[in-house]
């Protein structure tokens, strides 16, 4: 057996209720089509999107910033401490086939641009579609239908509802 498919949940550590709900949703959605989520391991969008991934039985991978495995947010089943600080970004991205972007800041926008350097494909919801070579979704399913795409990953569950 190869490895399995994986996709990064990019966003804001300190992100609003609505954001997070979305982040919810693209977990689950990721994890329902058989790839795991790969994030920065912490709060906000990264819990949110792992705490969905999770809630279905898939598996998620959180990198985290510091040598700290106990820093991981409760929903990360396999927490890599790197002590790398915000050079753990690169880790995130490249560790995955595509990368789902949600609403941030500096740290989600260097992800952003290591993706899009290292040639992963980009989708957005709901902000960063300003930036050349980044795809727009409008919400978590279609988000998760196009990175898959453009990554070159057959979706599992095309038709199903939260």
């Amino acid at each position: 057996m190869g490895a399995r498919n994986a996709i990064a949940v990019i966003g804001a550590g300190d992100a609003t209720e609505e954001v997070c709900a979305t982040a919810r949703k693209v977990g689950r959605a990721i994890a329902r089509n058989g790839a795991v989520l790969v994030c920065g391991g912490r709060g906000g969008v990264m819990e949110a999107a792992a705490e969905g991934a999770r809630s279905v039985g898939g598996h998620t991978i959180g990198v985290l910033p510091s040598y700290n495995r106990a820093s991981a947010n409760a929903h990360i089943e396999f927490a890599i401490a790197t002590g790398m600080g915000e050079a753990r970004n690169a880790v995130v991205v490249a560790s995955a086939d595509a990368a789902i972007a949600l609403p941030g800041e500096a740290g989600t926008l260097s992800e952003i641009a290591l993706a899009l350097k290292i040639g992963r494909p980009v989708v957005a919801i709901g902000a960063w579609h300003e930036i050349a070579g980044v795809r727009e979704a409008q919400d978590a399913e279609s988000a998760v239908a196009l990175a898959f795409k453009l990554a070159g990953i057959a979706l599992a569950d095309e038709n199903r509802d939260d």
